[in-house]
Formats: structure tokens, C-alpha cells, sequence
């Protein structure tokens, strides 16, 4: 009898200590999802679906991502000018917790759906550059990174049906130093600024 108590008190045990932590989980949920509604939709809209080309797309991005970008933002390793005017302040007030649940709250969100069809030639040009790289340059394709269809893996962001204007400007930040991310300078610092334009139009298309 006494086992069996026993046995029935630690199954008990761990049914409670398993909603608990189901509880602090729909908590962190409901709190991240409360903050994307009032704070975070003003610049990148409802769920993460900006309208406007200055702010990106966060809907369907992946978490590890966005997480990482927030954190960077948060201790200021990321300090490109528009990191610095409109990130620093916003992710300084968020904790780990936090950071951590609104970036699996975009995550889940339905991407975007792609919207705009640029000059079907600078599309098709860009097509190339994301799936072949520039092999005179030795420029790898964009997709060995980003995936076949842009869709993103773990800490390399989707870009389909992202603003244009937005990733032109990441681009050359990136490629003038203005924002650290070492692969991505190597990777595009021999990239023109028509590669660059191609490339983003034909994402914004996909």
C-alpha cells in the first residue's frame, strides 16, 4: 500500500509540476501575443504583417531569428542607424522570457503572402543570382543559406515576400559595415548594387 501511495503521489506530483509549466508557457503566450497587438504592430503591423517598406515582415519568420536579432538589438551589438533609432530602445525593455515568446509568436504566424511582381526581366535576374550565386565572383547562391524557396533556416532569415526596399537597405549596410553580420559581408561585398536590386525584387515577388 504504501508503494502504491507513494506511486500515486509522484504521478500527482508531476501532473502538477507539467501544468504549472503548461500554465507558465500559455502565460508567456498570451503576454507576448499582448505586446506584438500594442507595441510591435504600430511599426510591423497586425500579427507581423507590415505595410510599410521601412519596417520588415516578422510574420512566419523563423524564431531562432528574430530571437537573435532582438537580443542583439537589446545589448546594442546591432547598431546599424535604423537599429539604433527605432530597436534600441524598444528590445532594452524586454527580457529573455519575453524575446523568446515573441519570437515564436511571429514565427507561427502565416507569412505574408507576396503581393508585388517587379519587371519580370530584373525578377528573372535576380531568380539567378538567389538559386546560382555569381560564379565569376565566387558569390554563392543566396539559397545555400536561405533556403531553396527563401523560406529561412534557424538563424538565416526567410526573405520571401519581404519589403524590397527594406533588404536593399540591409544589404548595403552590410556590405559598408554598417551592421556586423561577417558571413553576409563576405558573402555579398563583390554583389553590385543592380545584383542587390534584382535579388530583392524578385523576393518581394515570391
Amino acid at each position: 500500500m504504501r508503494l502504491s501511495h507513494f506511486v500515486i503521489a509522484l504521478g500527482t506530483s508531476m501532473f502538477c509540476a507539467y501544468a504549472q509549466g503548461a500554465d507558465v508557457a500559455n502565460d508567456a503566450q498570451h503576454a507576448a501575443a499582448k505586446t506584438a497587438a500594442e507595441v510591435c504592430s504600430a511599426c510591423h503591423g497586425v500579427n507581423g504583417r507590415s505595410v510599410s517598406p521601412t519596417f520588415p515582415n516578422l510574420a512566419g519568420q523563423t524564431a531562432a531569428y528574430i530571437e537573435t536579432q532582438l537580443k542583439a538589438f537589446k545589448d546594442q551589438s546591432r547598431a546599424d542607424p535604423d537599429a539604433q533609432a527605432y530597436m534600441w530602445g524598444m528590445a532594452s525593455q524586454l527580457s529573455d522570457g519575453m524575446i523568446g515568446a515573441l519570437a515564436a509568436f511571429y514565427a507561427g504566424q502565416p507569412a505574408a503572402p507576396s503581393a508585388k511582381a517587379g519587371d519580370p526581366a530584373l525578377v528573372a535576374k535576380g531568380k539567378r543570382v538567389f538559386e546560382e550565386g555569381v560564379p565569376a565572383r565566387q558569390i554563392p547562391p543566396c539559397a545555400s543559406c536561405h533556403g531553396a524557396h527563401a523560406e529561412g533556416q534557424a538563424i538565416f532569415p526567410r526573405l520571401a515576400g519581404q519589403h524590397a526596399p527594406y533588404l536593399l537597405k540591409q544589404l548595403l549596410v552590410i556590405q559598408n559595415v554598417l551592421r556586423t553580420a561577417p558571413v553576409m559581408h563576405g558573402v555579398i561585398k563583390d554583389l553590385t548594387k543592380d545584383q542587390m536590386q534584382s535579388v530583392v525584387l524578385y523576393l518581394e515577388s515570391m
